[in-house]
């Protein structure tokens, strides 16, 4: 399950590539990471119609049934759109695309902790070691209710992404799942416009030679080497 992943792009990249005409994100960091139940950038079909570049909060809806407790904390991945609870996020209106350039699969090694971080190690998948622009299919939802509970209930615009079948490079580290990737502008066309039918064919495992696994983004670096002490010159008397 990814539950981590990193943007080092330019709003204007993303406008580009999918032909956004509204951008309500604010600023957009050179590269940053992005957690669960925290803003990420979408680009959605907006309530009046037009293609928007926003800023979202990552975790749909959970199902009912499945909430644990008085706060929601979200969905983050989508399997099967099929369940019933899914079957009102399908179409246009609620469909998004989540722009990413890296992702993250913890080790499955118990104990396998990174010394960067001082948590379980993270493998990081990309199209190239270039890490270019590509992105998530989504689904995204106005909703209102808690998040957290300190905070109480509140109004939330929500998008999470769908997963599929793990791909060969995957599979060793992510057994169950990888995500639903998009890699050109026709498949981000086509989830953004097609009826179900149509678009629901993306949700397929990527090819085997689609991702590379590459370094971890330099903002995973919590513990940064510290640079040598230059030596203290003795005085003389």
């Amino acid at each position: 399950m990814c539950n981590l992943y990193n943007i080092t792009t330019s709003q204007e990249a993303i406008r580009q590539w999918t032909r956004a005409l509204r951008d309500i994100l604010g600023n957009l960091e050179p590269s940053i990471d992005i957690y669960p139940n925290q803003p990420g950038a979408v680009v959605r079909n907006a309530p009046d119609g037009t293609r928007e570049l926003a800023n979202l909060l990552w975790g749909m809806p959970t199902p009912i049934e499945r909430v644990k407790g008085k706060a929601d904390y979200g969905t983050t991945n989508i399997r099967n759109p099929q369940y019933g609870h899914w079957q009102q996020y399908l179409g246009v209106e609620n469909r998004c695309v989540v722009p990413l350039t890296s992702f993250a699969e913890p080790s499955p090694t118990p104990g396998d902790k990174d010394p960067d971080t001082g948590i379980q190690r993270n493998y990081w998948f990309a199209l190239t070691e270039e890490r270019p622009l590509f992105f998530f299919a989504g689904l995204w939802t106005r909703w209102q209710g808690v998040r957290k509970v300190k905070d109480g209930p509140g109004d939330f615009e929500l998008y999470g992404f769908l997963t599929t079948r793990p791909n060969a490079l995957i599979a060793p580290i992510h057994e169950k799942a990888m995500p639903v990737i998009l890699t050109t502008q026709e498949e981000t066309e086509t989830w953004l416009t097609a009826p179900w039918s149509e678009a629901k064919h993306l949700q397929r495992t990527a090819p085997d030679d689609a991702l590379v696994i590459v370094d971890k983004p330099a903002t995973q670096i919590k513990f940064p080497p510290q640079a040598p002490q230059a030596p203290v010159q003795g005085s003389l008397f």
